[in-house]
């Protein structure tokens, strides 16, 4: 699977009759890294996602995929480009499991051109990657949130693009499925843009983190030198202590009210 550079310069977006909600932003995710953007509730996250899979227009700057504007490609060119997997599903699919996580080839096809064994064969690979080829034929709305999640993540899979967008992908699993589901998507080959709650896990399982606090981006770099104790006391209003793990040398963050 491919992976794109992404490149974002100046990003600000405000509504028409409004307040600056993502005041400008910069920064860059090599291809194949994992950048995940943290913040408080309100910080901004999700207009930042929204702009970066081409949902909002920004107000200024732009969003580069190898070197072209987003807002200049083709529409379908981004969904073959761009896969975003949102925090919150719908329960209500008519649909089974496997013809969701199918529907993640429809970018790629075109007219009336209907699903080969080249498709068949990549759908199936999508739903063993996230542990679901026994869900196949299941109606989506008889699974768990967490299933929903883990289908919706098999079905962004299955689109092969080179920009992966997750929205809280942990959001409704189990701690297995959190921890299979993060270790996965450093393996997967796109570069990936993901926002998470949990710090210790943007602390081990991203490259670059990206610092956002009411709209206002505060820091981006290495996790070891962006997650440090003044900066998550300024952007959460707690005080943390950092640790480190013995034999696993990860940081670990414990947080105190």
């Amino acid at each position: 699977m491919r992976s794109a550079a992404l490149r974002v310069e100046g990003l600000s977006w405000a509504p028409r009759r409004g307040t600056t909600v993502l005041h400008p932003t910069t920064f860059d995710v090599a291809p194949g890294h994992v950048l995940g953007v943290v913040g408080a509730n309100g910080a901004g996250k999700s207009t930042l996602l929204r702009i970066l899979y081409r949902y909002l227009r920004p107000t200024t700057g732009q969003v580069l995929l190898d070197g072209v504007d987003i807002w200049a490609m083709s529409a379908q060119d981004v969904a073959r480009s761009i896969a975003v997997v949102l925090q919150e599903q719908p329960a209500d699919f008519a649909l089974t499991v496997g013809e969701i996580v199918a529907l993640g080839r429809t970018p790629h096809r075109s007219g009336l051109i209907s699903a080969g064994d080249g498709d068949a064969r990549i759908v199936r690979a999508a739903l063993a990657r996230l542990d679901l080829a026994a869900f196949a034929n299941r109606m989506f709305g008889t699974l768990s949130g967490g299933e929903r999640q883990r289908v919706m993540v098999a079905r962004a899979l299955a689109q092969e693009p080179r920009l992966l967008i997750l929205d809280e992908p942990t959001n409704h699993l189990d701690i297995r499925h959190q921890l299979g589901v993060l270790n996965m998507l450093r393996t997967l080959g796109p570069t990936i843009v993901t926002s998470l709650h949990d710090l210790n896990l943007a602390a081990t399982y991203t490259d670059t983190v990206l610092v956002l606090s009411e709209g206002h981006p505060l820091a981006c770099g290495l996790p070891s030198e962006v997650l440090t104790e003044d900066l998550i006391a300024q952007t959460f209003g707690v005080r943390v202590q950092r640790q480190t793990l013995v034999p696993s040398g990860n940081a670990h963050l414990t947080f105190h009210l």
